[in-house]
């Protein structure tokens, strides 16, 4: 991924400073202005927004500390880097806990360290707001205040989730695939008094061991093999906020450990670090495993079980909630039809009894499929059952509803391999899930996970 490029201000009264910092950044990429004193900054600052702000902290007039707490009071979402001279250090570690996100010693020893902090500073800012779009994007089809629930299991879920937000106690979310499990996570976020802070998502069945553990807890440079330079991981990137860890389930015995030590202490090592990295991070975890036969037999740590549900929310399935099928159909309608752009007012008289007779064992997320599907299909102004291609067989629906997860799990499985004539890899991507998730499973099921006509 290429660095993150940002607008910068640089704020300096020695001009030799202001012209070194600004050539050094200029050269990275970045927009550089510079303002020789807090008053110029001052009046930069209001009549453009900049991402960063890089400012001595010794300074007549307007000093960077007072300029720190100006920025911060009304551009709060701009970060500030302050430079000090080794006898300052003392204020600079005032500055930081006044809001400043970072401080360099002057003179620069070495300009690679300026060049790693602004980076570090706006990969920050961008995870931010990547994180900040997704949450719009997410409340655009499913608003936070306004999530369907009529009563029963959802409803008590949701009071679950209402009573726990204020608090930083660790939540294991439960239930099957697409039932919205990382909505429920945001939830809580958003309802939580770290709401203004980064919801930083990790989906741990995606990534290999080593990926992950880097994807999680960051890297020192030259850590490995491509490692160019320090990365933060995404505990450091939820400092302050939410990490969403979803399946958690699928995560190594090696990583359970380091994440368990996190759990209890709130500290970790970066790969190929020595030093300790202490993070104040609420985590919400969730899966759609049974983690406690997972403990029975050995494949996840008990005290990392408890450790995660302190406080666990169990989502039904849609086929547990079929009064609530209809209301989130017509939501998905109408946000899929003002999205592609069409007028479709409403399903036609027989589409209401075929969605409660469907099983959906994919749930909200087929749901959500199916209905799209059907709103681009439409040429009219209402969606007919033909173009929600569901089985009109209301046995078969209830057939599959009686089913068991684990029993339509593997008949999932074992459909995919029969149609990708025994290739787990293109069986994987049909089904959606990460290889070694499909081997895991394989095996648990009783099936060969040898490799047949892999290639």
């Amino acid at each position: 991924m290429a660095d993150p490029r940002g607008s910068i201000l640089i704020v300096d009264d020695e001009p030799a400073m202001r012209l070194l910092l600004s050539s050094i950044l200029k050269e990275e990429g970045h927009d550089v202005a510079a303002a020789a004193s807090g008053a110029e900054a001052l009046e930069l600052v209001a009549r453009r927004r900049f991402h960063l702000v890089l400012t001595d902290l010794k300074m007549p007039g307007i000093s960077g500390m007072e300029l720190l707490e100006r920025v911060k009071r009304d551009e709060p979402g701009t970060a500030v880097i302050i430079l000090t001279a080794f006898g300052t250090v003392e204020g600079a570690v005032e500055a930081m806990r006044k809001g400043a996100t970072h401080y360099l010693l002057k003179p620069l020893a070495n300009p690679d360290e300026l060049r790693l902090a602004v980076r570090r500073v706006l990969e920050e800012r961008r995870v931010t707001d990547e994180a900040a779009s997704l949450r719009q994007a997410t409340e655009a089809v499913f608003p936070f205040g306004e999530i369907i629930a009529g009563e029963g299991k959802m409803r008590a879920a949701l009071e679950l989730a209402r009573s726990v937000a204020p608090t930083d106690a660790t939540v294991l979310v439960t239930g099957e695939t697409g039932t919205g499990k990382e909505l429920i996570a945001r939830a809580i976020h958003n309802w939580s008094p770290r709401a203004e802070r980064s919801f930083v998502a990790v989906n741990c069945a995606a990534l290999a061991e080593s990926l992950l553990e880097s994807e999680l807890f960051g890297h020192e440079k030259g850590a490995f093999t491509g490692a160019v330079g320090q990365r933060r991981g995404r505990f450091e990137l939820a400092h302050g906020g939410t990490l969403f860890l979803d399946e958690v389930g699928e995560m190594t015995q090696s990583l359970q450990s380091k994440l368990l030590r996190v759990l209890q202490g709130g500290t970790f090592d970066r790969v190929g670090g020595t030093k300790t990295v202490t993070v104040d991070v609420r985590v919400i975890a969730a899966t759609n495993r049974d983690l406690r036969r997972m403990v029975e037999a050995r494949a996840f740590r008990e005290d990392l079980f408890y450790r995660l549900s302190v406080f666990p929310i169990e989502l039904p399935s849609l086929r547990e909630r079929s009064p609530d099928i209809l209301p989130l159909a017509e939501r998905i309608l109408r946000n899929a039809s003002r999205r592609f752009g069409k007028r479709i007012d409403d399903f036609a008289d027989d589409v209401p009894a075929l969605l409660q007779k469907y099983a959906w064992p994919g749930n909200i997320r087929e749901l959500q499929n199916v209905v799209e599907r059907a709103v681009i299909l439409c040429r009219g102004k209402c969606i007919s059952s033909s173009l929600l291609h569901l089985s009109p067989s209301p046995s078969a629906s209830l057939s599959n509803a009686t089913k068991t997860l684990r029993e339509l799990e593997r008949e999932a499985i074992l459909g995919a391999l029969a149609a990708n004539h025994g290739n787990r890899r293109k069986a994987a991507e049909q089904l959606g899930i990460g290889l070694r998730t499909l081997y895991t499973r394989l095996r648990e099921f009783g099936i060969s996970p040898e490799p047949d006509g892999e290639e």
